[in-house]
């Protein structure tokens, strides 16, 4: 009998041991348990299209997944939806890695004010969309919650950036405009764009009505 309590006091402190190593906060990472065990296929089945119309005329038609990254799309559309990015440019290209817009001041610093949750898994969010080419990504600082309106899209794939951004999206007609933004000449390695060269953004459309909540608002 002795032998037995033994045992299991031995198992009880081994259980206890590894939780600890696990978690070293002494609890589990933030992670949504309706996200943690769905299919990344069935997270992308609700879909909402948006079209980025470039003043060309061009367009970029958009697939955004709410159930995947549902804080980067409310966000998109709520924007979108204002108007907010009307007008807006391409600030930063780099051919073979990204276009990235959405910056009110067109110097990759500026924003709505405000930022979001940052939905990735270097930030406790589960998150498998990977930075394949055509996918749409929120922009952000080195701080994990520092997006607000900046988003970049994919021309090439990029293994670097999965799990440090918040991938909410993809392209599913237009690619060859995003090609033509890619070639877009820049003035440095980070891929500035002089603003003679910045492709302008005419609008974005949400391209139904379905109702989404506001995103949840962080201060800056």
């Amino acid at each position: 009998m002795k032998k037995i309590i033994i045992v299991i006091l031995l198992l009880v402190l081994l259980i206890g041991c590894e939780q600890k190593t696990a978690y070293p906060t002494g609890r589990p990472p933030d992670i949504p348990k309706e996200t943690n065990s769905i299919p990344l296929e069935d997270l992308m089945k609700n879909t909402v299209k948006a079209t980025i119309l470039m003043e060309s005329g061009k367009e970029i038609v958009l697939e955004l997944y709410p159930d995947l990254a549902p804080q980067s799309v409310y966000n998109f559309v709520s924007l979108a939806r204002s108007g907010f990015y009307d007008g807006l440019k391409f600030h930063r290209i780099m051919s073979g890695f990204m276009i990235q817009g959405g910056d009110p001041e067109g110097t990759g610093s500026g924003g709505p004010g405000y930022s979001i949750l940052g939905e990735f898994s270097e930030n406790g969010i589960i998150n498998e969309l990977k930075h394949s080419r055509g996918v749409i990504s929120m922009a952000r600082s080195t701080a994990y919650n520092s997006a607000g309106s900046q988003f970049f899209i994919m021309h090439d794939d990029n293994i670097g950036l999965d799990g440090s951004y918040a991938a909410f999206g993809r392209v599913v007609e237009g690619m060859d405009v995003v090609d033509l933004i890619a070639e877009t000449p820049n003035s440095g390695a980070n891929g500035a764009v002089a603003e003679e060269n910045k492709p302008i953004i005419a609008s974005i459309t949400i391209n139904d009505d379905t109702e989404f909540p506001q995103p949840e608002k962080l201060p800056r």
